[in-house]
């Protein structure tokens, strides 16, 4: 199986190349054949892709060390579902992961439109088969996951430590899962320019993919926030990363795409503006696997230096100017039907959303890139941390949240000032009444006074719009209450569907609100000693140590401290920090020690403690 495997990637290549090529020309030609020929290439792309991937899991579950992959990534002893799960944590596996789904991603679009956008359709399968063979070429030329060893060692230097969580066998996935749906877009985006058929039809087309991937990225991102809080030991949730920041771009683009969709729809507004949105994505996506595994930045997310960075540079260049050429020369069949009556409308505050999600997605960007630019323009690399992107971005944060609120009360077209006053009073009451009761309550910095004032404008914006289409239904079809709002969700998932979402966004911004209120204290406990601090609410906690154990478990070599925890007097339970150091089945150290953080959770707080030395 693992020879098929590694003959099936050539194949793919090959199928690959078969795909792009008569799918561009039979489009051009209007032939039916190469058309149909090109579709059937990708399917068969398909199948010789599963067949790598099969391989790869076989030689990974069945301990082949003559694999340099297998050998640096997993080990005898190496949990089961962390083996399977190595398939992604190396380079070579995740671009061939990568592989995997967009072959899936595009036979599902082959499969899904094989009656439907029969003109853009040779030029969506072109562009994905290009995309691909790209992916497969890389794999294949630069990243081999089926290379040899020269020797086979006794056995594999095992997975990194960080790796080996839960949240690590379900993050990567989503993110590629979102990362890679922005190439069904964009093919269609593609489409749509080559054949200038630029009206609703493409967008029709692409946006439930486009909300696919968002959906993907959107949970992939909230994973990793996870991920770090528990692993990673520095008790926040995001630290301005920069392969953190290369998932948040294509994520902030696809958000502000979303949005101004609803503007072409409903009034053939912002045509340039959404194909630019779209291609950009895909573009900001490739971008994030360059910054991965190209080796120009540190990151704790990122791949070792390695050539396949170049490959990925060169793609990326070229597809910019390729889309930049394309957009540029179809401007005038991407002129808007309608234009901007009012500014205080419904469509400008899409608009407004649109520029503030996309100006944190640029200040992002340039936060990320200096260092790479300072470096090749002055020779030294400059590091830009969490100060530049929190002055920056927290004012944009609340300003979106704040947008968030204020849009779904704006008619269409122009809102009158009795329209205005009539939806905005209970949200701004609530706002207020927020402010004041955060206030009182002790939350004195201006950031997360302000989150908490716009969520409760935010979530009253919601209720309310759910409180009026409810009593709607109601009174239109003598529904009882209970039963108008499943149904009224149903009639208009996409309305309602994005308000529920906007809930989310208020939780997102209450728990970075709350990192204000965060206390560090570095404690020395001998076994038996005890030792109190105070929270940020008055609360006093006192630790007292259980000492030092020692033991040895699955993979890894384990010191773990317990703490016997109270708070004002009262028992809270016991939290345990460890120190762990993983071996491999000889019992030989495979990576630098790590550690597993305790914690201690409640709806109000968390008490966090990391076992330091």
């Amino acid at each position: 199986m693992i020879l098929v495997g590694e003959l099936s990637l050539w194949v793919a290549l090959l199928m690959a190349a078969w795909a792009a090529t008569v799918s561009f020309a039979g489009g051009q030609l209007r032939r039916g054949d190469l058309i149909e020929s090109g579709e059937r290439a990708m399917y068969a792309t398909l199948a010789m892709v599963v067949l790598a991937s099969l391989g790869l899991w076989t030689a990974l579950l069945t301990h082949d060390f003559s694999i340099k992959y297998v050998a640096s990534f997993t080990s005898a002893n190496l949990p089961k579902v962390y083996t399977i799960t190595a398939f992604w944590g190396g380079q070579s596996g995740s671009l061939l992961f990568w592989a995997l789904i967009l072959s899936i991603y595009s036979a599902i679009t082959l499969y899904t439109n094989r009656t439907s956008n029969r003109e853009l359709m040779p030029y969506v399968s072109g562009t994905l088969a290009l995309i691909l063979f790209f992916f497969l070429a890389t794999i294949c030329l630069g990243s081999n996951p089926f290379e040899r060893l020269d020797w086979i060692p006794i056995d594999g230097r095992g997975l990194n430590p960080q790796l080996q969580n839960p949240g690590m066998a379900i993050h990567p996935p989503n993110l590629y899962l979102g990362y890679v749906g922005t190439s069904i877009p964009f093919a269609f985006a593609i489409a749509a320019l080559l054949t200038r058929r630029l009206d609703a039809e493409w967008l029709a087309a692409v946006r439930r993919w486009a909300l696919l991937a968002w959906f993907f990225n959107t949970v992939g991102i909230v994973l990793g926030m996870w991920w770090a809080y528990v692993e990673l030991g520095w008790g926040g949730y995001w630290a301005w990363d920069p392969v953190e920041n290369a998932s948040l771009l294509p994520w902030l683009v696809n958000t502000a795409f979303l949005h101004s969709i609803m503007v072409q729809e409903k009034r053939g507004m912002l045509r340039k503006w959404n194909v630019t949105l779209v291609v950009s994505a895909f573009l900001l996506a490739i971008f994030g696997t360059f910054i991965t595994r190209s080796g120009v930045i540190s990151s704790v997310h990122s791949f070792a230096q390695s050539p396949v960075g170049k490959w990925f540079a060169g793609f990326l260049i070229l597809a910019i100017v390729v889309t930049a050429y394309l957009v540029s020369t179809r401007l005038n069949d991407l002129r808007s039907h309608a234009e901007l009556e009012s500014m205080v409308s419904r469509e400008a505050a899409f608009l407004y959303n649109n520029l503030v999600l996309v100006g944190i997605a640029f200040s992002v960007l340039w936060g990320t890139l200096f260092p790479i630019i300072s470096e090749a323009v002055r020779g030294n690399k400059i590091t830009v941390g969490p100060p530049f992107f929190n002055t920056v971005n927290i004012p944009l944060g609340l300003l979106l949240l704040l947008l968030t609120g204020i849009g779904p009360l704006i008619a269409w077209r122009r809102a009158s000032v009795a329209n205005l006053k009539r939806q905005f009073l209970v949200p701004t009451a609530s706002a207020a009444t927020a402010g004041i009761l955060f206030f009182a309550l002790g939350v004195h910095d201006l950031a997360a006074l302000l989150s908490y004032s716009f969520g409760a404008l935010v979530l009253a914006t919601i209720v309310q719009e759910f409180y009026k289409g409810v009593n709607a239904r109601h009174r239109m079809y003598d529904e009882s209450r209970l039963i108008a709002l499943p149904r009224l969700i149903a009639r208009n998932r996409r309305r309602y569907g994005g308000y529920i979402v906007h809930a989310g966004v208020v939780v997102v911004f209450a728990a970075f609100a709350g990192l204000a209120f965060k206390r560090e204290f570095d404690l020395t406990l001998n076994a038996g000693e005890t030792k109190a601090v105070t929270d940020a609410w008055g609360h006093r906690w006192t630790f007292l140590s259980q000492g030092i154990s020692r033991y040895n478990v699955l993979n890894r070599e384990v010191t773990a401290i317990a703490l016997d925890v109270t708070q004002d007097g009262k028992p809270a339970g016991v939290i345990t920090s460890e120190k762990r150091q993983h071996v491999d089945s000889r019992g030989a150290p495979t990576f630098e020690p790590s550690t597993e953080v305790g914690i201690k959770g409640s709806f109000k707080q968390d008490v966090y403690v990391v076992l330091a030395g």
